[in-house]
């Protein structure tokens, strides 16, 4: 067997054997919009607009879209943020307390 189709095999092989890291990443269903509305009318998180003053000590751009998620056991805000660089950045929020939880 030419080198180049074993090289192939053993890449695809690794990829089925081994599919990464992928279980460690929390995963995140977000909810819709009658889902947010009464998760912030029953005190699980706070709004959007106290969520954003909260974090403007650590203001990274200009909010481009906001979706409030449930990951793991908590609620989230994901930001998405068009940076002052052009850049853009994803700043992840607890959405009970309005602490920053990641920016990437």
């Amino acid at each position: 067997m030419p080198a180049l189709s074993r090289l192939f095999l053993v890449l695809l092989f690794g990829l089925v054997a081994f599919p990464g890291q992928a279980a460690d990443i929390p995963r995140r269903a977000c909810l819709s919009k009658a889902e947010q509305r009464a998760a912030v009318v029953s005190h699980q998180a706070i709004s959007l607009a106290q969520a954003l003053k909260a974090r403007t000590r650590a203001r990274h751009g200009d909010l481009v879209r906001a979706r409030l998620c449930r990951e793991g056991d908590r609620l989230v805000y994901v930001l998405t943020l068009l940076g002052r660089s052009g850049k853009v950045i994803t700043a992840t929020v607890d959405a009970a307390n309005g602490e920053p939880v990641s920016a990437r």
